[in-house]
């Protein structure tokens, strides 16, 4: 048997076998005993405030970290800028309602010849041996003045109103369809919205009453009665921009055009004769017009012939063809104090405005 510290089956093996036991040095008194004795927190205890068991983690931040604070001051530093600087700029537009266009002023001047209107069978023959013989042929008559800015307009903007302004004299006054086919839209579209009812009524009911010409807002033969002997049109004349007031923009357009013409039907070999229309336009332009590529036509001053002055030139124009001449008596007499209807007026057709033999 063992002794007296050992368990019944002795020591246990790879013990110190008999030495004293490592424990039997430590004394375990009654206080050591009480102050062992295990504890456990009740659950209210357990609710309360005590040390806790693990290391708390430092709580997360409210709010932004400085940097992103630092980044939203930035962009709010870079917009507040773009605002202050878009308003500075001279050419921002400002926060007004867009111009109303004004209503049209049209006056059609007929040209009567004194005697016959010369003729022959080659356009080229007339053309060399007219005052047009210099001019250029369709749209590069139509020449641009250089672009420069104004007080409240850019260069870009300048450039811009004065193509619009070429686009509307080659499809108004160069366009076959609209000579000769009774095509209308592709003027139309280049005017501003409320400019549209003005236009149709002159379509639908055109006067003298210096509002609703159609031949005020383009050239337009009467296509029973002629046709173009050469689509090479003769052109020339000027462009000039100035600007009337902060808001608004003008360009004056003044050309002059030759059309070589044959009677309707004829062939060939029927003498071809030279007809002359002087336009001279003037185009209104606030920024919203730049920016929709549309002109607002204010003014309309058109002098065209050979004509014969009692004809109705404010809608469709019907001109004297080789060999003819003008119709006995003037113009159809008006009421100078009737507000509705403008004077009639009518021109002599100088004898040099035409081709030399």
């Amino acid at each position: 048997m063992g002794g007296p510290g050992e368990p019944p089956e002795g020591a246990p093996e790879g013990g110190p076998g008999g030495g004293e036991d490592e424990y039997r040095s430590v004394v375990f008194d009654e206080s050591f005993v009480r102050a062992a004795r295990l504890q456990e927190y009740s659950a209210q205890e357990r609710m309360a405030d005590h040390a806790p068991a693990v290391r708390r983690r430092p709580p997360m931040r409210r709010g932004l970290s400085r940097q992103a604070l630092v980044l939203v001051l930035l962009i709010a530093l870079a917009f507040g800028t773009a605002i202050y600087m878009g308003v500075r700029h001279p050419y921002q537009t400002p926060a007004a309602v867009r111009d109303v266009s004004l209503p049209l002023q049209t006056t059609v001047v007929p040209l009567a010849p004194v005697g016959k209107v010369p003729g022959a069978a080659d356009p080229e023959y007339l053309y060399d041996h007219s005052p047009a013989a210099q001019f250029r042929i369709g749209a590069a008559g139509i020449t641009l003045p250089a672009a420069r800015d104004t007080s409240h307009f850019s260069e870009t903007q300048v450039m811009s109103a004065l193509d619009t302004v070429k686009e509307y004299l080659v499809r108004s006054a160069l366009y076959p369809e609209v000579l000769t086919g009774g095509e209308t839209r592709p003027v139309r579209v280049l005017l501003p919205a409320d400019q549209h009812l003005q236009f149709d009524e002159s379509l639908s009911h055109p006067a003298a009453d210096g509002r609703h010409a159609v031949t005020g807002w383009l050239v337009r033969f009467d296509a029973r009665s002629v046709r173009l002997a050469d689509p090479q049109i003769r052109v020339r004349g000027t462009l000039a921009v100035s600007e009337t007031e902060s808001t608004m923009l003008e360009v004056t357009a003044d050309h002059t055009y030759v059309y070589a013409l044959r009677p309707a039907g004829a062939d060939a070999k029927a003498e071809a004769s030279l007809f002359t229309v002087r336009r001279e336009l003037h185009f209104r332009f606030d920024r919203e017009d730049v920016r929709l590529h549309q002109a607002q036509l204010s003014t309309s001053y058109v002098q065209a012939g050979p004509l014969s002055c009692g004809d109705n030139a404010a809608d469709v124009l019907s001109p004297l063809l080789a060999g003819q001449t003008a119709k006995a008596g003037g113009p159809v007499g008006t009421d100078p104090f009737a507000t509705d209807r403008a004077t009639a007026v009518c021109g002599t057709l100088a004898s040099g405005a035409l081709p030399k033999g």
